[in-house]
């Protein structure tokens, strides 16, 4: 299989990172779904992206959503410009091999609605997105598979737009930001793992893992991508939202002991639920904790997301956890605790829909 039409759904700094690195590779024609602002600036000048230097300090685990404004340290190179079509309406852009998905999870149910001119029988859409995505349990999780996921799929209309057969999952390691719209700068980390939800080593699968690699990127293909994605939920899930009702950096967080005894609390009530479903996790949360430290200090996704008024994903990275509690019969009470106490804030700051 060859993905030589690809399209971007989410030209925000993920996406845009993704894109850039792909459109590069030849006989790929690069589209992008927009609006506003960034749909100007594409039809403009292109997709930008301000490549850092590889910083060979860099650690292993680390996370998309945890160091969106981090500073690597590393010297950056010339920018990348790249021309893609862009267009506000999918109709425009016709049938793809290939749709990325790198929305932020509250803007998910808008891109259902609209994704399905971009959809024929063969097209895959890789979902880089951070949390808990919709298809979770399709097909997977023992005696709970294919049970729906009312926190980040309330009416099942996302199911329902974008059929399980279409779909590749992906955990993204790599911090990257917005300079402007458009406009990516890359800091460090450069990994993506993408795996069939069934686990399945199909020919799609390892032909778009070829693509990536030959992309540039550190591209790994999982046989259980819900381990990868619950491994980096493990640690997201908690210093998210617990920056975003702080305002404090990861290393403030972690250095108040009885705020990362909390964290580790939460931790703790996750493993449990991924022992449940088929995903143990053979660590400690102490020993995560010691990754996100060697991030250094840094603002979260979420708090970032409080300090520019942007909806926050408390559904994807909490609610979800706290849902699979339920389905498994696992306690989630620190769990309950830190999803009631950020979900408040952010419905008070009108980031969040009131229940």
């Amino acid at each position: 299989m060859t993905f030589s039409k690809i399209c971007i759904y989410g030209a925000g700094a993920i996406g845009g990172w993704i894109g850039a690195r792909l459109a590069q590779q030849p006989g790929v024609e690069l589209s992008v779904v927009a609006r506003g602002a960034t749909l100007a600036a594409l039809q403009q000048h292109g997709l930008r992206l301000h490549r850092a230097a590889p910083n060979p300090g860099e650690a292993s685990g680390m996370s998309a959503n945890a160091s969106a404004g981090a500073d690597s340290g590393a010297s950056p190179t010339s920018p990348l410009s790249v021309a893609v079509k862009a267009s506000a309406q999918p109709a425009d852009l016709g049938v793809q091999d290939l749709v990325v998905i790198a929305v932020k999870a509250p803007a998910l149910a808008e891109v259902a609605q609209h994704i399905a001119p971009l959809l024929g029988p063969h097209t895959v859409v890789l979902t880089a997105m951070n949390g808990v995505p919709w298809w979770f349990l399709q097909g997977f999780g023992g005696r709970y598979a294919n049970t729906p996921l009312a926190s980040v799929d309330p009416q099942g209309h996302i199911t329902q737009a974008i059929p399980a057969q279409h779909l590749i999952g992906c955990v993204v390691h790599a911090s990257c930001s917005l300079r402007g719209p458009a406009e990516v700068q890359h800091h460090f980390g450069n990994g993506l793992i993408i795996g069939e939800p069934s686990g399945a080593l199909s020919a799609r699968a390892q032909a778009l893992h070829a693509l990536l690699q030959s992309a540039g990127f550190d591209a790994t293909l999982s046989p259980q991508i819900q381990k990868d994605t619950w491994y980096k939920l493990w640690g997201n899930m908690t210093v998210n939202p617990v920056s975003a009702l702080t305002g404090a950096t990861t290393d403030k967080i972690l250095n108040d002991p009885l705020v990362r005894n909390f964290i580790s609390q939460v931790m703790l009530e996750a493993k449990a639920i991924g022992t449940a479903i088929g995903i143990p996790i053979d660590q400690q949360p102490e020993d995560r904790h010691a990754v996100t430290r060697k991030l250094g200090a840094f603002k979260t996704s979420m708090l970032q997301d409080v300090e520019a008024h942007r909806a926050v994903e408390l559904d994807a990275l909490v609610g979800a956890v706290r849902e699979l509690g339920q389905i498994t019969g696992v306690a989630t009470p620190f769990t309950d605790a830190l999803l009631g106490l950020a979900r408040l804030q952010a419905q008070g700051l009108g980031l969040y829909p009131a229940t």
